[in-house]
Parts: C-alpha cells; sequence; structure tokens
C-alpha cells in the first residue's frame, strides 16, 4: 500500500473581507487587508492492483528447502525453512546443555553438531547461520 502525502495552500477569508474584497474596484482590490492563509494536510492511500487473498507462498527464509542427510538427522524432516532449522537446533544445543557454561555466545558441540558445524568442537553463536548454509540444497 502506497501512501502519498501532499500540503496544500488556501486562503481563507472571513465573510467581512469576502464581501468588502468582492464588491471593491479592481484598483481597491490591490489595497484588500493582508489574507489569512492555513496549511491544509491531506493524505491519500494508493489501492493494491492486486486484491489480497489468503496465505501468501513463503518465500526467502521461510520458504522449506530440502536439506543434508546430516541437518536431516537433527531437525527430523528432509525439507525445512531456514528459520525453524535454527530454533530446532538451539532447541537441541539448549535440551543437551550444550552452551558452555562460562561463556553463553559458545556452543560446545556433540557428534550431531560436528557433523553440521564442519566438524568443529566449539562454535560462536553467530557463527551459525554461517556453518547451516551449506546443508540447504
Amino acid at each position: 500500500m502506497a501512501i502519498s502525502s501532499g500540503v496544500f495552500s488556501t486562503a481563507f477569508l472571513s465573510p467581512e473581507t469576502a464581501s468588502s474584497f468582492l464588491r471593491s474596484s479592481p484598483v481597491s482590490r490591490l489595497a484588500a487587508p493582508p489574507v489569512t492563509l492555513r496549511m491544509v494536510r491531506t493524505v491519500t492511500f494508493a489501492t493494491a492492483s492486486k486484491p489480497v487473498t489468503g496465505k501468501r507462498e513463503p518465500r526467502g527464509i521461510m520458504k522449506p528447502r530440502p536439506v543434508s542427510p546430516e541437518m536431516a538427522a537433527l531437525v527430523g524432516a528432509p525439507e525445512i525453512p531456514r528459520t525453524q532449522a535454527l530454533k530446532q537446533i538451539w532447541a537441541y544445543i539448549k535440551e543437551h546443555n550444550l552452551q558452555d557454561p562460562e561463556n553463553k555466545k559458545v556452543i560446545v558441540c556433540d557428534e550431531k553438531l560436528k557433523k553440521i558445524f564442519a566438524g568443529k568442537d566449539r562454535v560462536g553463536f553467530l557463527e551459525i547461520a554461517g556453518l547451516i548454509s551449506p546443508h540447504f540444497l
């Protein structure tokens, strides 16, 4: 939905000023009292060309993609969106208490996670998204 905003100036005259302004001669119109201006703001909404009906097809990271056998073994599905895969990986990490007790930002990998995280023993939480990318086919 697009929004356009415009500002328009409009002259508003009091009834006395308007009647004297309209009855006066062209020369006296030049010497008329100053006109009060008021700023008016209008907002218009453009309608979409297609009406929205039902649910949209998932796109991007929300679209289910086929995954490698190693990832499928961990998440339990041969096809899954990246967002759900990350949620399930974090659920697995927390369920098996794999965060370093001294630094919660570090994950200590067990055998299942080592298969996904390129054989690393320890992984920083910011590395996870990059390390799972090769597993989405």
